[in-house]
């Protein structure tokens, strides 16, 4: 962990590691100001990659658990009646989203006693080396992909100096079509999760234990988006184009009893 000596820093705003690591990427640092932040401290006083990994961990269970409390009360509203257009729910729930990270996230830099501007040069030299760190580029990209399912904004594999990330080619997607690739979707998801709970039953391990349910809820969310997004090649459809189709058709009703 950082040095208790390192000032922790007032957060007025939702943390730069949201707006740049998940979101804008303003570089606050020069490379040369990242390489003396590394290699002129004695190691045990710089941020390792298990610590930026615990940070995002710790950060993800958070919002997941702050979203799935927000889709049960949107539920709620529209079965009393009350639509809520898609691009209001989609501000709705991205302006929730930093307002809880907000809450929480001084609290989580604290327990692992770090330094925002300090981590987030540590995030960043990490990301710089993914086969040295993959660890570190599972943890942060598991976070920035909730991020991009709240907001819709492409955010997954954004490195400093981008002012996007990469992102495929969106093809027109018909209402069958997404039907399908829904059903193939969710399928897979289904299958990862099943494998995950053999696997943890084959190891002895008790599901009924919270620890080995967050456990488990953090391993499923590392391979759900791959397993889904492979299923959806196998049949010739990206998933920027799966999602496009989801927002496109979104107010049919159909489409909507199957998602």
């Amino acid at each position: 962990s950082s040095s208790s000596s390192i000032p922790q820093k007032t957060l007025n705003q939702p943390s730069s590691i949201m707006t740049t690591t998940v979101s804008k990427l303003a570089f606050m640092t020069a490379a040369g100001a990242t390489a003396i932040f590394f290699y002129n401290l004695d190691p045990q006083d710089c941020i390792q990659p298990e610590d930026v990994t615990a940070i995002f961990d710790d950060l993800f269970l958070h919002m997941q658990s702050v979203l799935a409390q927000l889709s049960q009360q949107i539920q709620q509203i529209q079965m009393a009646g009350q639509s809520i257009p898609e691009a209001q729910l989609r501000q709705i729930l991205k302006s929730e989203f930093e307002r809880a990270l907000l809450a929480k996230q001084k609290s989580i830099f604290d327990k692992h006693d770090v330094d925002e501007v300090c981590l987030q040069e540590a995030t960043w030299e990490f990301l710089n080396d993914p086969d040295e760190y993959p660890a570190v580029k599972k943890s942060v990209e598991r976070f920035q992909k909730l991020y991009e399912n709240v907001t819709g904004e492409k955010t997954v594999g954004k490195r400093p100096g981008q002012s996007s990330a990469l992102q495929a080619e969106i093809e027109d997607v018909s209402k069958d079509q997404l039907l399908r690739a829904a059903g193939v979707y969710f399928d897979a998801l289904t299958s990862a999760m099943g494998e995950i709970v053999v696997k943890f039953k084959m190891e002895g391990k008790d599901l009924m234990d919270p620890n080995v349910a967050q456990q488990l809820q953090m391993e499923f969310a590392g391979v759900a988006n791959d397993s889904g997004e492979k299923a959806l090649e196998m049949i010739g459809i990206s998933m920027d184009s799966f999602k496009a189709a989801i927002e496109k058709h979104s107010s049919d009703p159909e489409v909507g009893r199957s998602l």
